[in-house]
């Protein structure tokens, strides 16, 4: 990503919604394996999982989904994750090592409203996520998939001319948050043996040419899953040890070909345990990305715009702010997107801001907050946003 010259630009988090047949065959690929029907008590029986079949509807959805993300009026676009079962398990098919019994998961904050919990954890993606720990050493298991990733998005480019475009890459913390670690005799053992085992995916997403975005939510939602347990200070160890190993992953990949993306957990709950932006923050810039996206339009996080009163923006930085909601089906007003753009320009400066949204709009399959129509309306929102930020930024 390169800082605005004449106008804000805009992105996303990275999931988008995924067309309905491709949803159910990648159901049949998690649960069905083996089976010659998949049993779905909505649509009666469908074909089985078929690696070929599934395969090519993954390059058409890339293609589609870039196009639409292009119509939209986003600049830097991406595949939609439309290869993966999720932003971070998708890494259980592509590495060895993972052959434990699934991780159970307990939010801090949904422990206080156990009948919202029962509605999280019951929706059709994490109810069928699969989590399976590390039981023996991690090691590439499939180093065609990011290949595969590679050719599709810059097939589907061929037809579009967007500003530029990104893949996204679990990292070595959020893979240790969802996959516990039963082998290594330690946590910053485990989460180097990750780090290594992620390299090859890094380099080959940027060396193609493409930007890599790390999804790191094990730096803000680790807070109140992984670490509730410990105290602000001990979590932040913890935090400094994810950030060094995610910098050991990307020794010698360029920064700025780099943007890493912080989160709190991309679900509707309280999240009264958050933990705040200020605490974390000096953590993240310390990662090697040049580029920081946040969440910075939900009810939680939308006030710590303030922050960067204080906070002088480090040399070399850029910010993704999220100035649409992720979980919301309202249609942000463009002038709304607009006053959030240039709140941040205003304090960081318009060459420093890229308009982003909260999270992605399928971080699992089959999960769907927000209507996949309303989705394009939104994104459409964002560009229109910020090209009424650019003429106030960039009077001719």
């Amino acid at each position: 990503m390169r800082p605005n010259s004449d106008r804000f630009h805009t992105t996303h988090t990275g999931s988008l919604p995924r067309p309905e047949d491709l949803v159910r065959m990648m159901y049949a690929k998690e649960g069905n394996r083996g089976r010659t029907t998949v049993s779905d008590e909505n649509r009666g029986t469908s074909p089985v999982f078929e690696a070929a079949t599934l395969a090519r509807r993954v390059t058409e959805a890339v293609a589609e989904v870039a196009a639409k993300q292009v119509q939209a009026g986003i600049d830097y676009v991406n595949d939609g994750e439309m290869s993966k079962p999720s932003y971070a398990t998708y890494i259980k098919d592509r590495l060895a090592g993972f052959g434990g019994g699934d991780n159970i998961f307990v939010y801090q904050d949904l422990a206080d409203f156990p009948a919202l919990a029962k509605r999280v954890f019951g929706d059709p993606g994490r109810s069928r996520r699969r989590t399976p720990a590390c039981n023996a050493p991690l090691a590439l298991r499939d180093a065609q998939a990011v290949a595969g990733d590679v050719a599709n998005l810059k097939d589907a480019l061929r037809a579009t001319k967007p500003q530029g475009a990104f893949l996204t890459a679990a990292s070595p913390g959020v893979v240790s948050l969802f996959f516990r670690n039963e082998y290594y005799p330690n946590e910053e053992a485990y989460l180097f043996a990750i780090a290594d085992a992620m390299r090859h995916e890094y380099k080959a997403v940027t060396d193609a040419g493409f930007d890599l975005q790390l999804d790191c939510p094990d730096l803000a939602m680790g807070r109140h899953i992984q670490y509730a347990s410990l105290s602000l200070p001990e979590f932040r160890k913890r935090a400094q040890t994810h950030v060094a190993a995610l910098n050991h992953a990307l020794e010698g990949i360029a920064p700025e070909r780099l943007r890493l993306h912080l989160c709190w957990g991309n679900y509707e709950g309280p999240h009264h345990y958050d933990v705040p932006l200020a605490e974390i923050i000096d953590i993240a810039f310390a990662a090697r990305p040049a580029a920081l996206s946040f969440e910075a339009a939900n009810p939680r996080h939308a006030h710590e715009w303030a922050l960067f009163e204080k906070l002088r923006l480090p040399e070399g930085k850029m910010i993704i702010p999220g100035v649409i909601e992720s979980k919301s089906n309202f249609i942000e007003h463009p002038e709304l997107i607009a006053q959030r753009i240039s709140r941040y320009a205003r304090l960081v400066g318009r060459e420093n801001v890229v308009a982003g949204s909260d999270c992605g709009y399928g971080t699992w399959v089959g999960q769907a907050a927000v209507d996949p129509d309303v989705v394009w309306a939104k994104l459409a929102a964002l560009a229109e946003g910020a090209r009424i930020a650019s003429k106030e930024f960039w009077k001719s």
